[in-house]
C-alpha cells in the first residue's frame, strides 16, 4: 500500500451518485434555507406559513434542477453474476456489477459477494467521462494500463467510440443538451424568483411554467438514447438491464410541480386575485391604513384650545 491506497490507483475515485459538486450544491442551498428559517419568527401571523411554503418550495425547485446536473444516476442496472476476475485466468468470483450513466458520463460499480475473494477485496467504482472536454477513450485505454477488473473493463468498452454498439455519440450528445436545457431552466428560475419580489406575479407564474417545460425538454433529450439499440450486457446466462434512475424521476416530478404551481398562480391572478395577493402578502396598503385609522383618540382640550 502506498499511503492506504493501492498504487495501481492512486487516484481518488469518483463516487457513484454524490460527488463533490453536488454535495457543494446541496450545501448552499441548505444554508439558504437555515438562514431563511432563522428570520421566520418574525414574520407574524398566518403570512410566516406562507413565506415559509413558497421560500422552500422555491429552493427545492433550484437545487434539484442544479444537483441532477452532477449525479449519475440518470440511468441505472444491476446485476449478480459468477464471471472471471481477471484476463487469462479462469477463476470465478461472485460479485454485484452496477452501471450508473449520468449526462458527464458512467460509473462502473463492481462489489464482491463477499468483499474479499481470492485473496483480494473486490470494491471498485470505476467513473469514464464523455464530456466534450474530456476523452472517454483515453479514459478506458487507461483503465487497460491499470489493469481493471475485466467485467468492468467489458461494460466500459459498450460506450467506446470503436464499439460496434455505436451508442456513445448519441448518449454523449443527448447528455450535452439535457445539461444545457437544465441550465435554461435553471435561468427561468431564477427570473421567476425576480418576477415574484418586483412583484409580477402572473409573469412569475409564466416564467414557472416555461421552468417546467424546459425539464421536460431535458428528459425528452435523454430519453433519446432510448431509440439506439443497446448491445446486450451479458454475465455467463444473466444480463444486465438499464432503466431510468432516481436523476431521471425526481426531474420529472420538479417539472410537474413547476406546472402545477405555475398554473395554479396564473388561475388565481385571473380568477381570484385577492386570494393570490393575500398568499405573496400583498394586501392594499391603503384599506390597511384606513382600518388603523378607525382607533384614533382626540383630546378634547386640545381641540378646544386650537379652535
Amino acid at each position: 500500500l502506498f499511503d492506504g491506497i493501492y498504487p495501481f490507483y492512486s487516484e481518488k475515485r469518483k463516487a457513484t451518485v454524490f460527488d463533490v459538486s453536488t454535495i457543494i450544491v446541496i450545501v448552499v442551498f441548505l444554508t439558504f434555507a437555515c438562514s431563511f428559517l432563522l428570520i421566520v419568527p418574525g414574520i407574524r401571523g398566518r403570512v410566516r406559513l406562507y413565506w415559509t411554503l413558497r421560500v422552500l418550495l422555491s429552493l427545492l425547485m433550484g437545487a434539484v434542477i442544479v444537483v441532477v446536473q452532477f449525479t449519475g444516476d440518470w440511468e441505472t442496472g444491476w446485476v449478480k453474476a459468477n464471471t472471471s476476475y481477471k484476463s487469462f485466468s479462469h477463476a470465478l468470483v461472485n460479485v454485484d456489477i452496477g452501471l450508473h450513466v449520468g449526462l458527464a458520463g458512467v460509473n462502473v460499480t463492481l462489489v464482491g459477494n463477499p468483499v474479499n475473494q481470492l485473496n483480494e477485496t473486490i470494491n471498485y467504482n470505476e467513473h469514464f467521462a464523455w464530456t466534450f472536454d474530456a476523452n472517454y477513450d483515453q479514459s478506458y485505454s487507461e483503465g487497460l494500463e491499470k489493469g481493471l477488473p475485466s467485467p468492468i473493463l467489458y461494460v466500459a468498452e459498450k460506450f467506446t467510440t470503436q464499439s460496434p454498439c455505436g451508442v456513445h455519440r448519441q448518449y454523449r450528445i443527448s447528455g450535452h443538451y439535457a445539461s444545457a436545457t437544465l441550465w435554461v431552466a435553471f435561468c427561468t428560475w431564477l427570473i421567476s424568483n425576480m418576477l415574484f419580489s418586483m412583484p409580477v406575479l402572473v409573469y412569475g407564474g409564466y416564467m414557472l411554467l416555461v421552468t417546467g417545460a424546459f425539464l421536460v425538454f431535458s428528459l425528452l433529450s435523454f430519453s433519446t438514447t432510448r431509440r439506439s439499440p443497446m448491445c446486450p450486457i451479458q454475465f455467463g446466462s444473466v444480463a444486465l438491464h438499464m432503466g431510468y434512475g432516481g436523476s431521471f424521476w425526481i426531474t420529472l416530478v420538479v417539472g410537474l410541480l413547476c406546472f402545477v404551481a405555475g398554473i395554479t398562480i396564473v388561475t388565481l391572478h385571473y380568477f381570484s386575485l385577492d386570494l393570490l395577493k393575500a398568499f405573496f402578502d400583498l394586501r392594499e396598503d391603503k384599506a390597511e391604513e384606513h382600518q388603523e385609522m378607525t382607533d384614533v383618540y382626540i383630546n378634547p382640550h386640545l381641540v378646544n384650545q386650537g379652535l
